[in-house]
């Protein structure tokens, strides 16, 4: 894994990222679009870090600080690279990322049905809160 390359995304890449979610990420987000993304990268240009290996896109994490709690969302390795350390090593940086803008904790989205993701997670340290439940309203139709 020497080659891996681990960057916050660029403009450029966007495209790329959300053709990549459609293959490697589990489920969809009402911001999977080129708008919601565009927004994230103008807001915070280093919250969307990927994983670059053999010229390709491999993997993304959404690293996302507002200032008092750290959010992960869109941990996604493609299928074929699974269990190569790839998700290992963005959440290391997504965590370095946090721990230098002074965060104390991340937390991650995770989906219910996601068995999978929640043997990663836990194999990374986390664990669920059972004591919180995630509430929602879209604020556009």
């Amino acid at each position: 894994m020497t080659d891996l390359r681990i960057r916050p995304a660029a403009r450029t890449d966007l495209d790329a990222v959300l053709a990549f979610w459609k293959t490697a990420a589990e489920g969809t987000s009402i911001s999977d679009d080129r708008d919601g993304v565009e927004r994230l990268v103008a807001r915070d240009p280093e919250a969307l870090i990927l994983a670059e290996q053999g010229g390709g896109l491999v993997g993304t994490v959404i690293a996302g600080f507002d200032g008092w709690r750290c959010h992960l969302y869109r941990l996604a390795v493609h299928p074929e690279r699974r269990r190569q350390g790839i998700g290992s090593a963005l959440l290391a940086a997504a965590e370095e990322r946090f721990a230098g803008l002074g965060g104390r904790r991340a937390d991650a989205m995770v989906l219910v049905r996601n068995e999978t993701a929640h043997h990663a997670w836990g194999a990374a340290g986390y664990g669920p809160q059972e004591q919180w439940r995630r509430w929602v309203k879209p604020l556009t139709d």
